[in-house]
């Protein structure tokens, strides 16, 4: 909707007590908001990976603002710090091969250029027998594109070899279909789900960085891939391939083609040991929490405030240098400092004017200044606070999330989770006769921010964003580029919504959204399945954070807590899997799911959706 004009004079200078409860100057307030974001998403800081010292930094900057105000550890803390353990990615620690063949002395090769685990393996030893599977790729019938590296394959209790990369020589369109699967995730899902034990990995003389090991690449997964993995260099690979008979480059030549009747074949005579070892590295990464106690004097002295909490919050981590996801850097930008500046300095910057504006005010209830880390990897931060909360979640009266709000463009502000209440469209249009903005009202709360964790949790929230641009998830998102003026009226409009929820007696009565779908098959539309990963939890299959309100996943009997480990028949050991099986469902066919619920496993079917 269109926000009613500005009022002028005496009447916005009353409105703006009531948007706006401090009594700093509009300057002294946008240069402080400047100062956060410039320090924020300065060199020093490095992009604020999560775990890294320029996290460290950050939440030392933040914590001597929250103490310059005079904010307090939460109740029963005595730190602002809140720390949660997460996967920050893995190593080899040190993967052998033996290979074994009839009639000679076995060869043992280890070291990181001669064969090394993948990051995704299960650290564990298996043998067997060989298979060559050409690229391992294997595309699903739902692509209406018939390619099979495993048809006529024997694969069950033995290694399969699969090169690297996908075919090379074969047309635009092909390559185009066959690089959506030549993840080597999904070569490991694929061989795993045949019956094999284990898989390694060659990179062909026809291939990029030929006869060269696959690096261990960031990986946030807890559990391996349920299969033994690893790379080998062309060296180590000759005297299997010198078993075959055949040459290398002249069966990679043939795969190359992309013809999908171009067969694997078994290497006979030759067994292999595979010893994989891999450590998954284990980082903390600190959520930075803080409150202002409330003030006032409840209306008797003998009542209670219906929910005494009020929580405003923002992410303060980004991607360091963008070694570790996420990055959209061209080439000539590897390596960079990822700033940061919209996402998230603006949002941080922004909790900090709100709790700098309420410091001096007097406050009926209390309100939690919070500063997620982990967000880029998975919201960590926001769901580690949700699953083992300082304060009963029921007594949060609600939570305002800002992510990215400093690139104001034609005075629009989109305000999301708005369907998490009955009270927010009056709210917010209240707020806003100050501010100006003209705002754009979303009632969807499944975003990809830290108000999914809290719209999960059941507690009525919104959700402030100005928009993508260019510079997102890249170096250039820095703090010259940001509309403090109009950061500054963000801050405004959310601090009329938080004196607002101070002041009422009632708190907004949470609504749980049901996401909108359409069972149609049109083009264009993405399949739909109301599940929300749980990405921090280590378990052997997908656990459910929770399920969207009418989503498939809720109307087939899903519900947060529950451990998927097979679907279409497919097994699932992490949320990769997870992912990848999802091409094999179509719109409006059910599919089987098994899943664990309290030690017990159960079925139900599924019917995915479709959503635009």
């Amino acid at each position: 909707m269109r926000n009613p004009l500005r009022l002028v004079l005496g009447a916005a200078a009353t409105a703006l007590l009531v948007a706006t409860p401090h009594a700093q100057t509009a300057t002294a307030v946008q240069s402080r908001t400047r100062i956060h974001v410039e320090t924020l998403a300065s060199d020093k800081f490095e992009g604020r990976l999560t775990g890294s010292p320029g996290e460290k930094l950050a939440a030392d900057y933040i914590i001597g603002e929250l103490k310059r105000m005079g904010a307090k550890p939460l109740p029963g803390m005595t730190d602002f710090r809140m720390p949660f353990t997460f996967t920050a990615g893995s190593k080899d620690g040190g993967t052998t091969l033996t290979l074994t063949r009839t009639g000679a002395s076995p060869q043992i090769f280890s070291g990181a250029a001669t064969v090394q685990a993948l990051s995704f393996s299960d650290s564990a030893e298996t043998s067997g027998s060989i298979v060559f599977a050409g690229y391992g790729l294997v595309v699903p019938e739902t692509q209406n594109f018939g390619y099979d590296s495993y048809a006529g394959l024997d694969v069950k209790d033995k290694i399969v070899i699969v090169l690297r990369y996908f075919p090379e020589d074969a047309d635009q369109n092909t390559r185009a279909i066959l690089a959506r699967y030549a993840d080597l995730r999904y070569k490991a899902q694929a061989a795993r789900q045949r019956g094999a034990k284990g898989m390694l990995v060659i990179t062909g003389p026809r291939s990029p960085n030929a006869g060269a090991v696959v690096p261990m690449s960031f990986d946030t997964a807890i559990a391996g891939s349920g299969l033994v993995a690893a790379s080998l260099s062309g060296d180590a690979f000759a005297p299997i391939m010198a078993a075959s008979g055949k040459s290398l480059e002249a069966v990679q030549k043939e795969f190359d083609s992309g013809n999908p009747h171009v067969a694997g074949f078994a290497i006979p005579g030759i067994t292999v040991a595979l010893k994989a070892t891999v450590i998954r590295q284990q980082q903390t990464g600190n959520n930075v929490v803080a409150y202002l106690p409330a003030t006032e004097v409840r209306l008797k002295p003998d009542a209670t405030l219906d929910k005494p909490w009020v929580a405003v919050g923002a992410h303060y981590d980004h991607l360091g240098r963008g070694t570790t996801g996420g990055s959209l850097a061209g080439t000539d930008e590897a390596n960079q400092i990822h700033h940061g500046a919209d996402d998230n300095a603006s949002g941080s910057a922004t909790v900090l004017a709100i709790g700098e504006a309420f410091s001096t005010q007097p406050r009926k209830r209390n309100l939690l200044l919070a500063f997620w880390s982990g967000e880029e990897l998975g919201l960590l931060g926001s769901n580690a606070f949700v699953s083992k909360p300082p304060f009963a979640l029921d007594t949060l009266a609600a939570y305002l999330n800002f992510d990215m709000v400093g690139r104001v463009a034609d005075n629009k502000l989109t305000v999301q989770a708005t369907g998490t209440s009955a009270m927010w469209p009056k709210l917010l249009e209240q707020a806003n006769i100050v501010a100006g903005f003209d705002l754009v009202l979303q009632e969807d709360p499944y975003q990809p921010t830290d108000v999914g964790s809290f719209n999960t949790a059941s507690v009525a929230c919104l959700t402030f964003f100005t928009g993508a641009h260019q510079e997102y998830h890249k170096p250039g998102d820095t703090a010259d580029k940001i509309n403090y003026e109009d950061l500054v009226r963000v801050g405004e409009l959310a601090s009329g919504v938080v004196r607002r929820l101070m002041d009422s007696a009632e708190a907004p009565q949470f609504t749980k959204v049901e996401q909108k779908t359409d069972t149609g098959g049109r083009a264009g539309l993405r399949l739909f399945t109301g599940t929300i990963p749980d990405y921090a939890s280590e378990v052997k299959g997908l656990l459910l954070g929770g399920v969207i309100g009418g989503g498939p996943a809720e109307l087939a009997g899903l519900a947060k807590g529950d451990v998927i480990v097979e679907i279409a028949g497919q097994s699932i050991t992490n949320i990769y899997d997870y992912t990848y099986a999802l091409e094999l469902l179509k719109i409006g066919q059910p599919a089987k799911v098994v899943y664990m619920r309290g030690g017990e496993r159960k079925e139900t079917t599924l019917t995915p959706a479709a959503r635009k």
